[in-house]
């Protein structure tokens, strides 16, 4: 019984939307997409927001730093974390271009955000 009263109110309603008498108006429409929109904006803007906040390379995790640092993947963060651990933390920023895989170009596209304290 309640399949089909369900079933029967859905009907009505796809009729009542066919029509222009839905409860969805074109107004309520755009303000749910707007919302939408707005969420995904914020949802961006957070993510460019953590990519740019300093890290400190002697304390960093390899996840952090290979999502903070433009270049460096898990892989290449992972190595800068056994250089640390070999040769002690980094007292210079371009101490970093020894670690395998890291040149002075990655040094100076993240110079900004790389911290050593």
């Amino acid at each position: 019984m309640n399949t089909l009263i369900s079933n029967t109110g859905l009907t009505e309603e796809l009729r009542a939307r066919q029509t222009g008498q839905g409860s969805l108006s074109l107004g309520n429409y755009l303000k749910a997409i707007m919302l939408s929109l707005g969420l995904l904006v914020m949802g961006f803007t957070s993510a460019l927001a953590t990519a740019n906040e300093p890290i400190n390379i002697n304390l960093a995790s390899a996840e952090v730093m290979a999502e903070a640092l433009h270049g460096v993947g898990i892989t290449k963060a992972q190595r800068i974390i056994e250089y640390r651990e070999t040769h002690g933390p980094f007292e210079y920023i371009e101490e970093l271009a020894a670690v395998r895989g890291i040149g002075l170009d990655t040094v100076e596209k993240n110079r900004d955000v790389i911290r050593l304290q």
